[in-house]
């Protein structure tokens, strides 16, 4: 009785100082999204004389009556940014799982020199220039939308990862499949997807970050404010505050104080809440994984 009582108190005592600790971390986390919710409602002369504040001392919408002058603007530009990360994230997904599947197999003779072709691209490039030409002279991607695209369409770890999860897959599962008619696809659609939901959710998070927090092809490929995505259209208006504030500085003509540090934590705001509704949603893949059940003969 009293072995089971001292075991019961550790179990408690464990239970405890583990949710302290869970709880710890998660605060630290949650801070800095808590800091820039904060700051973006802070007066800008405050967060210059005193810094961040856990509390709102001056209430202030200025950092977001600066982003959002040109509403329709910014609607435009997340209509890019949903529809990229979208067809982008999709596109992404096709690629990656179909390109680990056929590397996986293991009746695929070629298997290990693709896999050496692929890895080798990411050791050595062909630099910015000759990619830059490649696609803007030969692939047409000057202003159009799937330069937004097919830049990340593809992704080597993406695959990897893709690779080494089908791998645990049995073969016996694909071998009953083609002793039952099953072509390839029909295999790789109707089995191999089914049980690489973990790794769809898992790399689908990763590409549509990429695809959401993009500016950079934007920035290369695209001169049409039609088709700016969110993230360039904000550090287009970033920059453009900046620049104005220098100008005025070095020709010393008095301009009302621009609010900088309220308006990066607005853009903030902005650009961070839809993708992160997307965490709750793929969040319980990352931890649960998947049992793959014995194959009766």
């Amino acid at each position: 009785m009293i072995n089971k009582r001292l075991f019961t108190a550790d179990k408690v005592a464990f239970n405890i100082i583990g949710y302290l600790l869970l709880l710890f971390i998660s605060l630290v986390c949650v801070l800095p999204f808590y800091l820039i919710i904060v700051g973006s409602f802070t007066d800008e002369g405050f967060i210059i004389r005193q810094g961040f504040s856990l509390v709102i001392p001056q209430f202030s919408l200025e950092g977001y009556k600066l982003c959002l002058k040109n509403p329709l603007s910014i609607l435009i530009a997340y209509r890019n940014t949903i529809f990229v990360t979208v067809v982008g994230t999709f596109l992404s997904l096709l690629m990656a799982t179909m390109t680990g599947y056929v590397l996986q197999r293991r009746d695929f003779p070629w298997r290990n020199q693709f896999s050496f072709f692929f890895f080798f691209t990411t050791l050595f490039s062909g630099g910015l220039v000759p990619w830059y030409i490649l696609c803007v002279r030969y692939l047409g991607f000057k202003n159009q939308m799937y330069a937004l695209i097919l830049p990340l369409v593809f992704s080597v770890w993406n695959m990897i990862i893709s690779k080494t999860f089908m791998r645990s897959i049995p073969d016996a599962i694909t071998e009953s499949a083609k002793i039952d008619g099953a072509n390839d696809f029909l295999i790789y659609v109707r089995l191999i997807l089914p049980l690489s939901t973990p790794l769809l959710a898992t790399i689908g998070l990763f590409s549509a970050l990429a695809y959401w927090n993009d500016w950079y092809n934007c920035m290369l490929f695209v001169e049409n404010e039609n088709l700016f995505t969110l993230q360039y259209y904000l550090q287009r208006m970033l920059g453009s505050v900046e620049a104005l504030r220098r100008i005025a500085e070095q020709s010393g003509i008095e301009i009302p104080t621009l609010p900088m540090e309220s308006m990066k934590m607005a853009m903030t705001v902005i650009t961070i809440g839809p993708i992160i509704l997307l965490y709750p949603f793929v969040q319980r893949y990352f931890v649960k994984g998947l049992t793959i059940g014995a194959v009766k003969g």
